[in-house]
């Protein structure tokens, strides 16, 4: 049976906006991509999708974007600006804090029968390692780590708070890392993957990391529409893999020789603040920073159990989707092997 919404997404020409657009038209539902003008990304966006140009932080310019005629609408809110910087950003927040805030103003004001709000792991403090982070009651912000899981933490509350105070019917989804093919904006994962496959990483860092593959993600956020309770949040994550099994997962993908070498903790400190040094000399982006660092080291057991159960969310083996990623880089011509 057809499925007579109309779904408004925002960040259409994103990593995982592209994928949830191409997951919904594949079902036959009718979207409407959101897209800052000028995004040259907007070449991504699968056929199919109506694509209407807009500014989050222009409350007017989402005006059309939010007008359906006749039709019961369901908004997946996926735009955000991705920063890995630790210092406050004007502009971050009011892209990711005011920017969610005017799209809460427009699902009320037009009736949304729906929304879900992507968040971020980022938002819920580390426990110590050993014990499974699950979805958060509160938000305490002087213990997240990073502007971004910050602004994401407020954008967060104010959907909640909608949802309390303002009758509004949203659910929010906390994704880990994201990886996968068609990453066309160059996320860290595949940036990574690249570099390691031509011959630009000799050693690796220590630790571990959550990274869920985006076809699965999307499938997750598509399936909080109508699985999702009201004013209630899931975490879509992934099995922890450490990095010596990543770059165990690469070379058997590529065929490129495994690196075996992780340099000790102490070494890769040094170079941590080696290369922010050399950042601010050059006003080059550092090789890694102290907020990469500990992404690594820090505790990524995230629990995904509550989404299993209620969304019915699932996750494919790690080494498929490091060999689908592997496989797209080729066709991209962005690795040799």
């Amino acid at each position: 049976m057809k499925d007579e919404r109309v779904y408004l997404l925002t960040g259409a020409a994103g990593f995982l906006g592209n994928n949830i657009a191409k997951q919904l038209v594949e079902k036959g539902c009718d979207v409407r991509g959101l897209v800052l003008k000028g995004d040259k990304a907007v070449e991504h966006v699968p056929e199919g999708v109506e694509i209407v140009y807009g500014d989050l932080t222009d409350k007017a310019s989402l005006e059309t974007f939010f007008t359906v005629e006749n039709r019961r609408i369901v908004c997946i809110h996926c735009a955000s600006i991705v920063y890995l910087k630790e210092e406050p950003s004007e502009f971050v927040y009011h892209v990711n804090v005011d920017g969610t805030q005017n799209i809460i103003d427009m699902c009320l004001e037009k009736d949304v029968e729906k929304l879900v709000y992507v968040s971020s792991t980022g938002t819920i403090p580390e426990l110590p390692h050993g014990e499974k982070i699950k979805e958060p009651e509160s938000f305490e912000l002087d213990k997240i780590v990073g502007y971004y899981g910050k602004t994401k933490a407020m954008a967060t509350q104010l959907v909640f708070d909608a949802v309390k105070e303002k009758g509004l019917k949203a659910s929010v989804v906390y994704p880990t890392g994201i990886c996968g093919p068609n990453d066309y904006a160059g996320g860290p994962v595949s940036t990574f993957i690249e570099q390691y496959c031509n011959g630009e990483s000799k050693v690796g860092f220590p630790g571990s990391f959550n990274s869920v593959d985006v076809r699965d993600l999307a499938a997750g956020t598509i399936a909080a529409v109508d699985k999702g309770r009201i004013g209630e949040g899931y975490i879509l994550g992934n099995d922890v893999v450490w990095m010596k099994d990543m770059l165990l997962h690469i070379s058997n993908a590529s065929g490129v020789k495994m690196v075996t070498t992780i340099l000790p903790m102490f070494v890769t400190r040094l170079i941590v603040k080696a290369s922010v040094m050399i950042g601010k000399i050059t006003k080059n982006d550092p090789l890694i920073t102290e907020l990469m660092l500990y992404n690594l080291v820090r505790n990524n057991e995230f629990d995904s159990s509550k989404a299993k159960k209620e969304l019915g969310y699932q996750t494919r083996p790690f080494a498929e989707t490091i060999y689908d990623e592997v496989e797209w880089l080729r066709l991209e011509h962005r690795i040799a092997v």
